[in-house]
């Protein structure tokens, strides 16, 4: 589709906020209005989302992003729709009578954005509404999870391999902030990208510092650190479940507000917690390698 260079940079004023783009984001979105397959891998916090929904304001239709967490998806939408954008998602979060009105709006070409999960989104008689919807672009965001290869392999992620075959005139976008060389050619592989555009950022990240320090005192030592930031959040990564249960409730009883997250957990509490830490309910997150997504939470602090 043809735009213009002005009315790119229009939208990305009026609807984001923003006056210039990040690395690769600009040539990504050209990729992408041009009609191209397009696998990007950015850090986090390099801007992927916008690199589907700045095309999602301009092309007709309606965009549809894949994204595996709940959490994530009210947190897209939300700061979404507080820009004026029409986004909505559909997961099980939703009662019955909200996700009607939502498919209600979908039918009626109210919404230029939807957030789905992988497994509600291969549904036969989903994908038969979304030929009837006008599809425009699919992103799939945390591509990894497609690979066997990657560290978050999701099998639900795998019956993306049909939506190429079933819109074949629908440009796909991969996305990803994690994937080796062997991940990033299997993500192209598994989803049938066509030529695409391929886009690899740098990962140096000067506002970042790294130390090593030794471990000396366990759950105290953790409890040290955290009491002596009372106002920053962060991450604490366990080597186990258990591990992970443990200090969050030393934590708790210590008065510093903090939840677990690692595979054990039902989906439903583990995308409970995440939303208490997105929300600045908890201060710390004490996390598995479950804990593997990114997250838009700016005030993240520290991660030991």
């Amino acid at each position: 589709m043809k735009v213009v260079p002005e009315r790119l940079f229009e939208v990305l004023k009026h609807s984001f906020g923003f006056t210039s783009f990040r690395p690769l984001q600009e040539e990504i979105i050209w990729d992408s209005l041009d009609g191209k397959d397009v696998f990007a891998l950015l850090p986090t916090g390099g801007g992927k989302s916008l690199c589907f929904q700045l095309p999602a304001l301009l092309r007709p239709g309606l965009t549809v992003v894949v994204s595996p967490l709940i959490a994530l998806m009210k947190d897209q939408v939300d700061a979404l729709r507080a820009s004026g954008i029409a986004a909505t998602f559909l997961n099980s979060s939703l009662d019955a009578a909200e996700a009607r009105s939502r498919l209600r709006g979908l039918h009626n070409g109210e919404f230029k954005l939807l957030y789905v999960a992988p497994e509600r989104l291969m549904l036969s008689g989903f994908l038969d509404d979304l030929e009837r919807w006008n599809l425009g672009l699919i992103a799939v965001d945390e591509a990894h999870c497609i690979s066997e290869w990657g560290h978050d392999f999701r099998p639900e992620y795998r019956q993306l391999r049909e939506l190429r075959g079933r819109f074949p005139g629908v440009p796909l976008m991969a996305l990803t902030a994690t994937a080796t060389g062997r991940v990033r050619t299997d993500i192209v592989e598994q989803l049938h990208l066509r030529d695409p555009g391929c886009y690899v950022a740098s990962f140096n990240r000067p506002n970042l510092s790294y130390r090593v320090v030794p471990k000396s005192g366990g759950s105290d030592q953790v409890l040290d650190y955290v009491t002596a930031r009372p106002r920053e959040c962060g991450i604490v990564y366990c080597q186990s479940r258990k591990g992970a249960e443990s200090l969050a409730r030393k934590l708790v009883d210590d008065g510093i507000p903090a939840a677990p997250y690692h595979a054990g957990l039902e989906p439903a509490d583990r995308a409970r917690n995440q939303e208490k830490f997105l929300r600045d309910e908890v201060r710390v997150i004490c996390a598995t390698i479950a804990f593997g997504m990114g997250i838009n939470k700016p005030n993240v602090r520290y991660v030991m």
